[in-house]
């Protein structure tokens, strides 16, 4: 029954592990993404050491659990720190890395000499695996370093607890409880003689806990890396809310304006406080009601302490990910725009200019979020955009009215350009990030990209007036995979039933991944390059193209050998995986 006990430990610490893959986000904490690995190599480590058939055996499997012993510690006090927002010199990190690796180097002498264990003897009775061990100077200063960890993190918390850091109170909390556990489960294991030993089962634990500080810890990184990063400048100031109306953050303009906020803890609801019912929870009513009719509410006004300043307050959801998990206020100052109303029209063509700013920032940092993703470094969405602001101003120069290229197309498409890849968020890790060629299933689904691409556009900018920027931006995410001839993707369509802006956009793509090296070929050369491109045209390309491609191809060259003379050679170290894998046009 005990080694029951113990595959039973491993296969829940392999399904937590899996579960952490499956809801991964890039600003997850590498440190508690270890942590899974190392306790399920632990757990692994026990099943091992109770199917043993001798001393050898039984003493690699204990190596095993002492990798988790060695560095566990270490990995759960940087991840208290950085939730801390505490910072550690770099150098001191190093020294705790170096001391874990001593401890684990001395765990390493087990059977060899006596400086972790004197001697051990090994002994299997009814089933049950037994190793008596007589412990060495090693061990003991295995023991004190171990308690260091568990009380400096201890100490953090509590520290960051009083001081009143902006940090939920409830991750604290959770955060305190696998440290007593640890330390509690360490000496049990030490005084009982059961066989059953308590490490496994607290490990579970602290797993189960940690999956849910994770998915918390996402909510309040939207925060900082969404909402922040458009409102910290300027005169915009940002509160948010949960779904329950529990209070998550703002910024330094938002509490200006709203001073109350500032008695308000993080994690505590609005509706306990009075203070917010003639402001907060009134527009916020008013937002639901209009929201559940399916209509658009305007904007709300509001004035700051002094009551010199006046502001807009726009409310919206607040998503993670697809799911919607609360609500965000924003303030922006528009006090000129209503004390003077003779400057009314310059005043809104000042704040659609910005708000149409913030949007292309946040179109821009969505796109280069996503191809970060992958193996790529961002450099090709800048690439790929210039060589559609160059060739489709050659079209625009030269076609004489073989291809209707307005100033207003010109624009759209090379705003659009950086969003051709955003339906990439929705692919997997694990194919995203793969190093080497895809299998044909993996790129089946890496394919799904330009469709999810599209709908992810039209869903960012359904609720804005350009309707002709959507449109052309839609179809560049769409359709830029689609071949001339009718073979490409997602659609199969062919010929003039490709978009203009797409067809553009995929001469665009395809000679970026030529030019540029991959993770597993050099770049190609120029010549090479045009020699593919000018091999696809009225098969994978638009024919009708082809002169104005020659036209661009000496600015194309040049603007790739200014970025290698201004980078170094960095520029050929950026990277677009998706287009070096088998089955893309073009190779």
């Amino acid at each position: 029954m005990h080694l029951i006990y113990y595959i039973a430990m491993l296969i829940i610490s392999a399904l937590f592990s899996l579960t952490l893959v499956m809801k991964w986000r890039k600003r997850f904490d590498v440190s508690l993404a270890l942590i899974f690995v190392l306790i399920t190599v632990n757990n692994l480590g026990y099943v091992f050491f109770f199917t043993s058939q001798s001393l050898g055996e039984a003493l690699i499997a204990q190596k095993m659990i002492y990798i988790g012993g060695c560095f566990l510690p270490l990995l759960i006090f940087f991840a208290v720190i950085r939730l801390s927002r505490l910072k550690v010199p770099k150098w001191m990190k190093a020294v705790m890395v170096s001391l874990s690796m001593i401890m684990y180097s001395l765990v390493l002498t087990i059977g060899v000499i006596p400086v972790f264990y004197k001697s051990a003897e090994y002994s299997h009775v009814n089933g049950i695996v037994t190793v008596t061990k007589d412990y060495g100077w090693g061990h003991t200063l295995f023991n004190f370093v171990l308690m260091m960890y568990f009380i400096a993190g201890i100490d953090v918390l509590i520290y960051t607890y009083f001081k009143k850091i902006e940090v939920s109170v409830k991750i604290l909390k959770l955060m305190m409880i696998p440290f007593l556990l640890c330390i509690a489960g360490f000496w049990y294991d030490r005084i009982s003689d059961s066989v059953y030993y308590s490490v496994p089962l607290i490990y579970n634990i602290t797993l189960a806990i940690y999956l849910v500080i994770m998915q918390k810890i996402s909510m309040y990184d939207i925060i900082d890396t969404g909402i922040d990063a458009l409102a910290r400048e300027g005169d915009t100031g940002f509160i948010s809310l949960d779904l329950k109306l529990n209070y998550l953050g703002s910024n330094e303009v938002a509490r200006k304006i709203i001073p109350d906020i500032k008695r308000v803890s993080i994690d505590t609801c609005i509706k306990d406080y009075r203070l917010f019912e003639n402001n907060l929870l009134k527009w916020l009513a008013s937002f639901c009601e209009a929201e559940s009719k399916g209509i658009k509410k305007d904007q709300f006004t509001c004035t700051d302490t002094t009551g010199e300043r006046i502001y807009y307050v726009n409310i919206s959801n607040l998503y993670n990910g697809h799911k919607k998990c609360g609500y965000q206020f924003f303030f922006v100052d528009n006090t000129k725009d209503l004390k003077y109303k003779e400057n009314l029209k310059k005043e809104v063509r000042q704040k659609t200019a910005h708000i149409v700013e913030m949007h292309n920032a946040l179109i821009m940092g969505m796109a280069t979020m996503v191809e970060s993703r992958d193996n790529s470094t961002g450099g090709h969405i800048k690439r790929t955009s210039e060589l559609v602001r160059i060739l489709t101003e050659k079209i625009r120069r030269y076609s004489n009215g073989e291809f209707d290229i307005s100033d207003e197309f010109f624009d759209a498409i090379v705003k659009a350009a950086p969003m051709h890849d955003l339906g990439k968020i929705a692919v997997d890790d694990d194919i995203l990030r793969k190093p080497g060629r895809f299998e044909p299933w993996e790129f089946e689904k890496m394919k799904e990209h330009a469709h999810e691409g599209a709908r992810i556009v039209h869903e960012i900018l359904k609720d804005t007036d350009d309707d002709y920027f959507r449109k052309i931006a839609e179809n560049v995410a769409h359709f830029h995979h689609e071949r001339w001839d009718g073979s490409g993707y997602p659609d199969g369509i062919s010929g003039e039933q490709i978009p203009l802006e797409a067809r553009i956009m995929a001469i665009a793509d395809v000679y970026d991944a030529l030019v540029s090296k991959r993770v597993y070929k050099e770049r190609m050369s120029f010549e090479k390059a045009d020699s593919i491109i000018t091999e696809g045209m009225g098969l994978q390309f638009d024919a009708r193209l082809e002169p104005y491609y020659k036209k661009a191809r000496p600015e194309f060259e040049k603007y790739y050998t200014d970025l290698d003379n201004e980078d170094s050679g960095n520029a050929d170290e950026k990277t677009d995986v998706l287009h070096d894998r088998p089955g893309e046009e073009g190779k």
